[in-house]
């Protein structure tokens, strides 16, 4: 069996510009893939997927937090098996995660990225999110005060993460601009895989604003579209994530400004990738350029989110002579 490499953290930038580096997959991979599973998936700490309920209770004070640690610990074994055994959709290769929790409260103490990388043998990427630690989370929009805070003052932090079964390099934040939410900045991060031997894809992973109007939303889509510029001309290139869109407007205002960069999408605007009691909304999409989407598909798996983990097999279009 091939050993497996340490995880480490690489800190030569900054604090609130650091990527955080890890590898557990096999130290002599196997052949680079033509054909690719790349899936996204916001899941949301591990914490479960009782988003209103789960607040609700903690309202009243019925919460349960010690076991906590134990529950977010199963839920990313779980995912881990989703994104794996098959079952539910095909094995990943590529997994962009958002609200990846490192050592929060809420999470248990866990580092979901790092600890879901180990469980599927992949390397690892994630930038985190300065949240402010003197202020506290104001009141939103009833509809989206669900979310459980991060405690005032605590070490733990959120944020993105790309996985990879291949070679993941070129690891680099995008900020995102934004106006509303002072204590919760959103950010992209991309990163480079291989893509057959000779090949590269380009990756990118959005975590948009709740909170933002359209406008808004599409202001930090522009920001990852700036960051991809002319690279995704000569590359296949990949824009995927947790983009909140909350209405049909929302939907069709992002597909319509990605489609005129070049990307397309193979979901209808009706996919419903979230779900919380009888509620569906489409959140989550996958955004390619330079790629055919083969088949892709939503798992549609119980209890470890709030979010379904949406997925497409890709392989490279021949360029052009």
């Amino acid at each position: 069996m091939n050993a497996v490499a340490q995880p480490h953290s690489e800190r030569a930038r900054p604090k609130d510009e650091e990527i955080e580096r890890g590898s557990f997959a096999p130290d002599a991979p196997g052949a680079d893939a033509s054909k690719l599973v790349v899936a996204t998936y916001n899941i949301r700490y591990g914490v479960g997927s009782h988003l209103i309920g789960g607040s609700l209770l903690r309202r009243v004070g019925r919460g349960r937090p010690k076991r906590r640690p134990r529950l977010v610990g199963q839920n990313v074994e779980r995912a881990a098996r989703v994104l794996s055994e098959g079952a539910l959709m095909p094995r990943a290769d590529i997994v962009a995660i958002q609200e990846a929790d490192r050592g929060t409260i809420r999470a248990g103490g866990h580092h979901v990225a790092l600890e879901l990388a180990r469980a599927l043998g992949m390397n690892f990427a994630r930038a985190h999110v300065e949240t402010p630690r003197d202020t506290q989370p104001k009141k939103k929009k009833w509809w989206l005060d669900f979310e459980e805070h991060l405690t005032l003052g605590e070490e733990g932090d959120t944020g993105v993460a790309i996985l990879s079964r291949l070679a993941l390099s070129d690891a680099a934040r995008i900020e995102l601009p934004w106006r509303v939410c002072a204590w919760r900045p959103r950010l992209a991060l991309a990163a480079v895989v291989p893509l057959g031997a000779r090949r590269r894809l380009r990756v990118f992973d959005s975590h948009i604003d709740t909170h933002a109007s359209v406008e808004g939303q599409l202001e930090q889509h522009s920001a990852v579209l700036a960051r991809a510029g002319d690279a995704c001309d000569d590359e296949p290139c990949i824009i995927l994530g947790d983009f909140n869109t909350m209405t049909r407007r929302s939907c069709e205002a992002v597909r319509a400004l990605l489609e005129s960069n070049g990307f397309t999408s193979p979901l209808a605007d009706d996919t419903a990738t979230w779900r919380s009691g009888p509620l569906r909304h489409h959140f989550d999409w996958i955004f390619t350029r330079g790629l055919r989407v083969l088949r892709w598909g939503v798992a549609r798996t119980r209890g470890i989110s709030d979010h379904w983990p949406v997925w497409a097999e890709v392989e490279a279009m021949q360029p052009e002579s």
